[in-house]
């Protein structure tokens, strides 16, 4: 029994060595880059870092990122000057773009088309506006170089706040013990397409073994004054955000999804002139497909199309002036 026990023990060992090697040899898992708060207490990622995103576990997905010296996944450095012409994008995920190589990002495709205009990437997974005026704020210097700055705006999601604080719960991503785990390429790649789940759920219910059971609270279903309670908060917030961090309603604009933006506050931008481009219509014009298959995000096609929307408009701006 005891030779069972340990030849059992030993062909496992043996298994998951074999399974790493395979992981890391045909690169499996996905890169995750080191994050960081800097002296102004800005979260993104730590410079000159690159590697590969993955997503599935058929690699249905595998882009490469590269981290600037500014601390942003980007083709270009940011140079800001008065000697010429830029465009900042600054946003979530959907602008950080790890979904798509970042030589092919949306910026890149702008500056295609868009003559003699440097597009900077101002993109990181998780901001909300908070993080998106903090940070021009902080480097406004920088910013008031800028000559267009287009920030990234869904209304559900991106105004649960009504000032900015770094997420602990993000840079609780960098602990030792995190770290650590990050280097095992096999844990990285099970956590990725859900392997972990089931044993995290199974621990939860062991540990909860013995424990008073909390009661059911049941969901109330969300009304009509619910939702206008809601709305009025979220434009609160806004106003709140603009109110401490300001907002250059000439060289601002927000890149929105009118299709599902609430029209009281795009009444509200109207009334108080905020410029917005509006990328809902191309989207719903589109016979192909504009997100991956695994998530919401923006695939290649989503992305020529929200460039296009973008270059669009600052054309536009560009011939008013002239």
């Amino acid at each position: 029994m005891k030779k069972i026990i340990i030849k059992s023990a030993l062909y496992i060992i043996l298994i998951l060595i074999s399974l790493e090697f395979i992981v890391r040899v045909f690169h499996l898992n996905k890169d995750n880059p080191s994050r960081f708060v800097d002296e102004y207490k800005v979260e993104k990622w730590i410079p000159n870092q690159e590697g590969y995103s993955v997503t599935g576990n058929r690699r249905q997905n595998f882009s490469k990122f590269y981290i600037n010296s500014f601390g942003y996944n980007s083709y270009r450095e940011f140079t800001p000057s008065k000697d010429k012409i830029e465009l900042a994008l600054v946003g979530d995920s959907f602008i950080e773009g790890f979904h798509q190589n970042y030589y092919n990002s949306i910026g890149k495709k702008i500056e295609d088309k868009l003559v003699d205009t440097e597009v900077y990437e101002y993109g990181y997974a998780g901001y909300d506006l908070a993080d998106q005026l903090h940070l021009i704020y902080a480097y406004k210097e920088t910013f008031d170089l800028i000559d267009h700055v287009v920030l990234g705006l869904k209304f559900k999601n991106d105004l649960n706040r009504g000032e900015y604080h770094v997420v602990q719960d993000r840079m609780h991503l960098e602990s030792p013990l995190y770290k650590k785990a990050r280097r095992i390429k096999l844990l990285v790649y099970a956590q990725n397409i859900g392997v972990l789940a089931p044993l995290w759920k199974l621990a939860g219910r062991l540990a909860s073994i013995g424990k008073k059971k909390k009661p059911y609270v049941h969901q109330k279903k969300e009304t009509k004054q619910d939702l206008e309670i809601k709305h009025a908060t979220y434009i609160k917030n806004f106003q709140n955000l603009i109110d401490i961090y300001g907002f250059d309603k000439e060289r601002f604009m927000l890149l929105i999804d009118k299709g599902i933006t609430p029209q009281v506050f795009l009444n509200y931008l109207d009334d108080n002139n905020f410029k917005y481009i509006d990328f809902s219509q191309s989207f719903n014009e589109s016979k192909k497909p504009t997100t991956l298959i695994y998530d919401r995000h923006w695939n290649n096609h989503g992305r020529n199309l929200v460039a296009g929307v973008i270059y669009n408009y600052i054309k536009d701006e560009k011939t008013k002036t002239d």
